[in-house]
């Protein structure tokens, strides 16, 4: 019964999805709403490399933030078309990912954490003041994108579902590749990557080509923050913010594609409406990732399949 549950679940999960984000229209703005929905994006990306491969970065903003200057620049010098831009966003992260990847996945641990973060701090200093001529610096940049076809992106409507389509589609394919022996074999990597390399397995290869298909991804929730707000700042790229990310995949599960959605929703609720009633808002934030760590290590998805599970148990026997 528990199985076929969850088998259901996930034979009608994109609709279920879709479903839960049109429900939010009338409670938020429909342009809040696709906040939400890019921000689930950026956690399923992040995702890929920690709940997956096991390792923590401390810096994916770093590559949110190439997206999003992608996506600006080459609408100021190569073409208003959105399409493009959103095309040469994913291409930009993933050269950035392809070219840094060779180093940052030599490493573990703290060291993987604090490189990406390394990373992530010149980044920020590139764009803030020794690129400032292109992209603003603290000022920012903005840009406008032209109409193609039936998609004119100063629409909210067309917007918002467009980043539910780019939504979905990154869900289907996150789920696809982790079901997969590719997926698997970053299970093993997380495990035991010793055992991985006695198997026969190049497991370098592997763990960058996981790496630039996340920031690629990244790049994508950066390219459309871009396209929703027509505006980039240092703050896309700023190193402060990876706790956003990180809190967001602990407190909805990691490893999990349904884990990482429910984390992204959960977060953006206590950041964008835990402020309206209590200031120091960050304090509820720390107390809420200490009882994530010690209640629910699992996470919310987690904790609950966890829950149906031994109900499902208890009704058997």
């Amino acid at each position: 019964m528990q199985s076929s549950l969850f088998d259901t679940l996930k034979k009608f999960d994109l609709l279920i999805i879709a479903a839960i984000f049109l429900l939010f229209i009338p409670l938020l703005t429909m342009q809040r709403t696709t906040d939400f929905m890019i921000f689930c994006v950026f956690v399923l990306a992040f995702d890929l490399i920690y709940g997956y491969m096991g390792r923590l970065s401390f810096g994916h903003m770093l590559y949110l933030g190439v997206g999003a200057y992608a996506a600006a620049l080459s609408a100021e010098h190569l073409s208003g078309n959105p399409f493009l831009a959103l095309l040469v966003a994913v291409v930009a992260g993933g050269a950035v990912g392809l070219l840094l990847g060779p180093i940052i996945v030599r490493t573990t641990g703290a060291c993987f954490a604090l490189i990406n973060l390394a990373f992530n701090q010149v980044g920020f200093f590139l764009a803030l003041i020794a690129l400032a001529e292109w992209t603003g610096g603290e000022d920012g940049m903005a840009a406008f994108y032209d109409s193609v076809w039936i998609f004119d992106f100063g629409d909210p409507k067309v917007i918002f579902g467009f980043t539910l389509l780019c939504l979905i589609a990154v869900v289907y394919f996150v789920r696809r590749l982790t079901d997969s022996p590719f997926g698997i074999l970053l299970r093993t990597i997380k495990e035991n990557e010793t055992r991985a390399k006695f198997l026969g397995y190049n497991t370098f290869f592997y763990k960058l080509l996981a790496f630039v298909l996340s920031t690629s991804l990244a790049a994508l929730a950066g390219a459309l923050t871009m396209l929703n707000y027509t505006y980039a700042t240092p703050s896309f790229i700023d190193p402060t913010r990876n706790v956003e990310v990180i809190f967001a995949c602990l407190i909805g599960g990691a490893g999990n594609v349904y884990g990482a959605l429910a984390g992204g929703i959960g977060y953006m609720v206590i950041s964008n409406y835990l402020p309206n009633y209590i200031q120091r808002w960050e304090m509820f934030l720390g107390i809420a990732l200490l009882v994530v760590v010690f209640r629910f290590q699992a996470g919310i998805w987690g904790y609950c399949r966890a829950l149906i599970t031994a109900r499902k148990g208890e009704v058997k026997a």
